[in-house]
């Protein structure tokens, strides 16, 4: 059965014992889609509201959105279950053999680009969701201006903490074209979000009550 398809106690019982997964890329994941999942709420309690008819168009886009990358952090949960697991079983692979090294150096390097990709793909996630924030948190309805708030806290943790797995990965990648385009990624994903988190506190300091 999938993570996902577990009830919260359950999931939050695998994460916590000896098993290395559940871990932290797929805790991030898990952030990342709670923190869409507020998003789509504050967009909820917007449509519909009087007071909000100019944004109405907006707040569905919005919501389809943050609705879409939801199901994707979902699966990126999963995903990174199972990049991990291959990257166990390949280390598990026989070397007792010139050949048997090399099949094995091929399959573990293979599970580790994966398992580098994997949570990048989270982390890039997380960043739109905290663009999400940001207009959810101007335009959206006022008493849910701290839902988009907690959105854009979950998502930047979730961003991190991906790419403290995207770091580990990265230093056993030999790839060295691969490892620094992905760091080029990872620079480009920090520097986007920049000032975010800040800009969404800010909206909701000032959403009149």
């Amino acid at each position: 059965m999938a993570y996902t398809d577990q009830r919260i106690q359950d999931f939050l019982e695998f994460l916590a014992s000896s098993e290395p997964t559940p871990g932290g890329g797929s805790a991030s994941a898990l952030g990342g889609a709670l923190a869409a999942a507020l998003v789509s709420m504050v967009c909820n309690l917007t449509l519909g509201k009087k007071g909000y008819e100019a944004v109405q168009g907006e707040m569905e886009a919005i919501r389809a959105r943050s609705e879409a990358l939801r199901g994707e952090l979902t699966r990126l949960l999963e995903a990174d279950t199972q990049a991990y697991q291959r990257v166990m079983a390949a280390y598990r692979l026989p070397r007792r053999t010139a050949e048997e090294r090399e099949a094995r150096d091929a399959a573990l390097q293979g599970a580790l680009v994966e398992a580098t990709e994997v949570p990048l793909a989270i982390a890039e996630k997380c960043a739109e969701v905290m663009s999400l924030a940001l207009p959810a948190a101007q335009r959206g309805n006022r008493w849910a201006a701290s839902d988009a708030g907690v959105a854009v806290l979950l998502a930047e943790a979730a961003l991190h903490g991906a790419l403290l797995n995207v770091r580990t990965n990265l230093a056993s990648l030999r790839d060295e074209a691969l490892a620094q385009s992905i760091r080029e990624r990872m620079t480009a994903l920090v520097e986007g979000v920049e000032g975010l988190k800040e800009r969404v506190l800010g909206a909701i300091a000032q959403a009149p009550r």
